[in-house]
């Protein structure tokens, strides 16, 4: 059954196209999510993935099923829009006009950035790294790290302010 809807396919049967579509874009729409976390990519996937299949339908094989094809269109058009996605990030501040939301590149970009970030904050001085680390990672309040270390509050937060401030630096220099 399979070939036969390939050979109609590329016969330009809009009928076996329709029917192709059908029954696999849920499919691919599943896949694509599963790998994304992203509505939006995987939306986008579905679609370009059959406008692909439609334009490039004479080159289609009839030694490999249509699902394999398919699933195959869907991973590359996939990798494609995630390399367009980063590309708009990566030269766009205000990437919150795109309604890219794939969590998949996020928690590595955030994991990446952690990493660099834990460097920055371990190449600080002792103290500087100190109330950061009891401010942000135990929770204390300003007052009670002044208390703690014995200096002032106006020290916790300056202390703060300038571990702020390189970290901010150290963003807007990767994003540029």
């Amino acid at each position: 059954m399979d070939q036969d809807k390939i050979c109609e396919i590329k016969a330009g049967e809009l009928s076996a196209f329709n029917e192709a579509y059908t029954r696999y874009h849920g499919q691919i729409y599943q896949f694509v999510f599963k790998k994304t976390q992203s509505e939006y990519i995987a939306t986008e996937v579905v679609q370009l993935c059959f406008i692909r299949l439609w334009a490039k339908r004479s080159a289609l094989s009839e030694v490999v099923s249509l699902n394999v094809q398919l699933f195959g269109m869907a991973r590359q058009v996939m990798i494609d829009e995630l390399r367009k996605e980063a590309t708009r990030l990566k030269y766009n501040t205000q990437s919150s006009q795109y309604p890219f939301t794939d969590n998949l590149m996020k928690m590595i970009e955030s994991k990446d950035m952690l990493k660099h970030f834990k460097k920055e904050i371990d190449a600080m001085p002792p103290m500087r790294k100190m109330v950061f680390t009891l401010s942000r990672d135990n929770g204390l309040s300003y007052l009670e790290i002044a208390e703690m270390l014995g200096i002032s509050t106006k020290t916790v937060e300056s202390h703060i302010g300038k571990v702020l401030s390189r970290l901010k630096h150290y963003m807007f220099t990767i994003l540029m």
